[in-house]
């Protein structure tokens, strides 16, 4: 009494790819297997459930929607969250936070008060010839 497994023609046409996804200061890569129909938003919820599960540093987060998948070695432009990871033909991407626009209502008081300090290292870095020390 065997049973036979019963495949779809549906399930015989996805087809598993292994690709390979970098962290931007992480150790090294992670490697895993999706199916080529899969959506770059769910690679990328993918990858930040693998990298939580393994304990990688530094931690991410969990919000896919916080993060950008690129091509690992010519990507400029991010891909899109609705594209098919298979349609192009890559197996290397670059997982990489999105940089949020800091905006003067997102900033603390101490941090408006530390910009205008002495002790400021972005505004030497900006002009470091009109940075004046203040003697005893």
């Amino acid at each position: 009494m065997s049973k036979k497994k019963n495949s779809s023609s549906g399930d015989a046409q996805k087809k598993r790819v292994l690709i390979t996804v970098n962290v931007l200061g992480s150790a090294g890569p992670m490697r895993f297997v999706v199916n080529e129909d899969d959506l770059v938003a769910s690679v990328i919820d993918s990858a930040l459930k693998s990298y939580a599960r393994e304990g990688r540093l530094p931690i991410l987060g969990t919000d896919a929607n916080d993060f950008l998948l690129y091509f690992a070695n010519a990507g400029s432009d991010p891909l899109s969250p609705l594209s098919k990871i298979g349609s192009h033909g890559v197996r290397n991407f670059m997982l990489c936070k999105k940089q949020r626009q800091l905006q003067l209502t997102d900033r603390k008081p101490s941090d408006l008060i530390a910009q205008k300090g002495i002790g400021c290292w972005k505004a030497w870095l900006n002009n470091p010839f009109n940075f004046k020390l203040m003697s005893h």
